[in-house]
């Protein structure tokens, strides 16, 4: 029976804001200059012919989602095509329900013919990943339309009282036994996201800076062509200034004794800071699970400290998991064991904990909807949860840490866009300067809906758009009653 709570998509607005790095991003064989973020408002309308808009952004980071020998540009216009694409889609969207579920249909009808349609004649197929964050503005925009629409915090809704159907309308439970019992229950039935929330989602979050491939550790590296912006160039000034005490190293996968003395050199150097953990993302270049347990097995014997701050290992093995199912065994025995490129569904993380993957790595950039029934899967499996970053710039930021403080994580959120374009978010770090700028060690959200939890909360994520004062440029599409 349908509520009147329920929502449908009645019209959709597209803007692309282009942004540059101020110090290059690295992701595997390639190097990340600028970006441009895909920014949606999308209205909605319930039964009695309220409405309500709502906003959604994420970066169209091309090199993460298609790594591949096309060029750039290719990869570029080909997401910035499917997001206008999607503009329409939505627009004309007709279905009816709460945001879980209408993502959830989008994402298993709509989506793939979009594809489809976007691949068709191509020489090399767009993937679903990059379909993923092309979905990922609109969907988390039509989770915000909902708040706005309901007057409330965005992450009150996910229950019973406002959903149509439990989880298991769109879950199911792994084929091997689940819990301590030894059999598999109805872990699904009369559950939904809510119930798989912390009780008292954190207000400040540990955050996790970003140790890329051509940062600069040491004053012995500097060239003199550095920008000169006021903001940190070496990792111990960065870790000095914002109190840092997470870094996540990225490696390379193909090299052994780089990632080896990359490890060890951030390693001390976090020591010599403070820093109390890092984790180790080989950049899904490695195809045999010795290639990491040696590099393991070697920091334990030679560097017993640097290996103990080791708190988990990201995503080693090729983006492709039913095309590449590595068994990683040995690898999760020695640490926890993140998916992130290849969990793109329950279905995958599914497919992974059976390979042996201990934890999943979520994403706004694949979808509010999508993240949030991973988030409930994974818990039920008792797989441990990171939120990761995507270089989240403006209003991206806003629902990435939300995500991180009410699924609970292993520690904190990943956030780096403040040291790659920190002044692309220069007027919403004025209403929110705590979620822009890292404080001994954490970024704070008391800036986006009062006490979590509480009836006075901001509406939809928070976002405070009639203080934020940011010009966007002309429309890329506008399609629907608007």
């Amino acid at each position: 029976m349908p509520k009147a709570t329920d929502i449908h998509a009645i019209g959709a607005e597209l803007f692309f804001l282009s942004v540059y790095t101020r110090v290059p991003l690295k992701f595997g064989p390639e190097t990340t200059t600028y970006v441009t973020c895909a920014r949606v408002r999308m209205r909605v309308a319930d039964a009695a012919g309220r409405v309500a808009d709502g906003w959604g952004e994420t970066p169209l980071s091309v090199q993460w989602a298609w790594p591949s020998a096309l060029s750039y540009e290719e990869r570029h216009e080909a997401m910035k095509a499917l997001c206008i694409a999607l503009t329409k889609a939505w627009a004309s969207f007709r279905e009816s329900g709460h945001p879980i579920e209408l993502g959830h249909a989008f994402l298993e009808s709509e989506l793939p013919r979009l594809l489809a349609e976007a691949n068709h004649g191509r020489t090399e197929a767009m993937p679903w990943l990059a379909a993923l964050i092309c979905a990922s503005a609109f969907d988390i925009a039509l989770h915000d339309a909902y708040g706005n629409l309901h007057g409330l915090p965005v992450y009150q809704t996910y229950t019973a009282q406002f959903m149509n159907r439990d989880i298991a309308a769109h879950l199911e439970p792994a084929s091997a036994p689940v819990g301590p019992i030894g059999r598999i229950g109805p872990i699904f039935a009369s559950r939904h996201p809510a119930d798989f929330f912390v009780p008292q989602p954190p207000v400040l979050l540990p955050a996790w800076h970003l140790v890329g491939g051509k940062d600069l550790l040491s004053p012995d590296e500097l060239t003199g062509s550095e920008p000169n912006d006021g903001y940190p160039v070496l990792l111990p000034d960065w870790i000095r200034r914002d109190g840092l005490t997470c870094l996540k190293v990225k490696l390379r996968g193909n090299d052994v004794a780089w990632d080896y003395d990359r490890l060890i050199r951030v390693g001390q150097l976090a020591i010599q800071g403070g820093a109390l953990w890092l984790t180790a993302d080989f950049n899904c270049t490695v195809t045999d699970p010795a290639y990491v347990t040696d590099i393991l097995d070697r920091l334990m014997l030679d560097q017993p400290r640097i290996y103990q701050m080791i708190l988990y290992v990201e995503q080693p093995f090729p983006y492709d998991l039913e095309k590449h199912q590595i068994d990683v065994h040995s690898v999760s025995a020695r640490k926890p064991l993140f998916m992130d490129e290849s969990a793109h569904d329950w279905r995958l993380v599914r497919l992974g904990r059976e390979l042996g993957w201990t934890g999943v790595a979520l994403k706004t950039c694949k979808t509010q909807t999508g993240a949030l029934l991973t988030m409930c899967w994974a818990k039920a499996h008792g797989m441990t949860l990171m939120v990761q970053d995507l270089t989240n710039p403006m209003l991206a930021q806003i629902p990435h840490c939300l995500l991180a403080a009410h699924a609970g994580t292993i520690m904190g959120v990943e956030t780096n866009a403040m040291q790659f374009y920190p002044d692309a978010s220069l007027p919403e770090e004025a209403v929110h300067p705590g979620l822009y700028r890292r404080r001994d060690g954490c970024v704070d959200l008391s800036t986006l809906s009062g006490p979590f939890g509480s009836a006075q909360g901001r509406p939809g994520f928070g976002y405070r758009l009639s203080e934020i004062r940011r010009d966007l440029p002309k429309p890329a599409a506008r399609v629907g009653d608007l």
